[in-house]
């Protein structure tokens, strides 16, 4: 294996097991456990878990980057564009239900530590709510476009949240379907 496919290795795993334990109670022997390496040949590719969570950080703006330029392929509509976001609280409903959102979880755990790299993961958040400021701008909304976008992560957030402590799909499936049918009232106002 190459040195950047075990890299990419290494982020994949320590992605999983910062969304599945946390980023404080994953340790460099975990990753490299389920990478299957030694510790020294895992200081070949990271010296400090501080540089995987920022590959990490790095590897989920990539991803998400790439979800919202497919959307924006697929969808010639914006509200078909915002309902694809507020459909991954139910795509992803085993995993949220499981261990929250990981763009949440990771934020809300970085805030607790005052880590340094918690600028670097809200940019995740940030992405997505300068993304849907844009699709509501697009929408006709030009006037409320931050508030609603506000509105959309405040919902993918708080169910999250609520998934995870109650686990409860038919919630999740409430929730969204309560979420396109808000959007489609607001594009019949336009």
């Amino acid at each position: 294996m190459t040195a950047t496919a075990t890299r990419e290795q290494i982020v994949r795993a320590a992605d999983r097991l910062f969304y599945e334990h946390g980023f404080e109670h994953t340790s460099f022997a975990d990753i490299a456990g389920a990478v299957g390496l030694s510790r020294g040949n895992f200081y070949y590719h990271f010296k400090s878990k501080d540089a995987i969570l920022d590959a990490v950080i790095d590897s989920r703006l990539q991803e998400r980057r790439g979800w919202l330029a497919r959307w924006e392929a697929e969808e010639p509509d914006p509200a078909a564009r915002i309902l694809r976001f507020v459909e991954i609280v139910h795509v992803n409903r085993a995993d949220i239900q499981s261990y929250g959102c990981p763009l949440g979880t990771m934020t809300t755990e970085l805030a607790k530590l005052e880590h340094s790299s918690l600028e670097h993961a809200g940019c995740l958040l940030t992405l997505f709510r300068d993304w849907l400021t844009v699709q509501f701008r697009l929408l006709g909304h030009a006037e409320r476009t931050a508030d609603l976008a506000m509105h959309v992560l405040t919902f993918s957030q708080g169910v999250a949240v609520l998934a995870n402590l109650y686990r409860d799909e038919d919630y999740i499936r409430r929730e969204v379907d309560q979420m396109r049918a808000w959007l489609h009232a607001l594009n019949a106002t336009t």
